[in-house]
């Protein structure tokens, strides 16, 4: 009889766990060291350059291992929804990821595919008399460099 209640339990609380929706709009889990940029498809390792975007409609993850990579691959692939993407750059002090499009980004790094752009999440990180740009200046930089 225990074996019967046991059994009912555990296929309740499967049953439960498996009605659990996931976010399609969170930062979704990396597996660094083996999940690929989708652009260049270098392995994604740097925990202070990384950027990863998310289909709102479906909430497919990206894996980028530069917003550079992400950026000439909005253009490349002609992604209709890039306005509306969710994009998640990682902080280069802290790791942490941020939002990609509210960060404050320095223009002389040393990152995984040479755009030099790494993000931060307030101005007052960035080292005194470095260049500061926003998010939609980073895209449009790299454009250029990238033609």
């Amino acid at each position: 009889m225990n074996y019967f209640r046991f059994l009912i339990l555990g296929i309740l609380v499967f049953s439960f766990s498996a009605c659990e929706k996931k976010s399609t709009t969170d930062v979704a889990e990396v597996h660094w060291d083996r999940d690929m940029c989708a652009r260049c498809v270098m392995v994604v390792s740097d925990r202070q350059n990384t950027t990863q975007v998310r289909n709102p409609k479906t909430g497919k993850t990206y894996m980028f291992d530069d917003i550079g990579c992400m950026a000439l691959w909005f253009k490349e692939e002609n992604i209709e929804w890039k306005d509306k993407a969710i994009v998640w750059i990682t902080d280069v002090n802290t790791g942490k990821w941020i939002n990609a499009r509210t960060a404050f980004y320095d223009t002389e790094n040393i990152t995984p595919m040479a755009y030099g752009f790494s993000a931060h999440k307030t101005k007052d990180t960035i080292k005194d008399g470095q260049e500061i740009v926003d998010y939609d200046e980073v895209i449009k930089r790299v454009l250029i460099i990238g033609k």
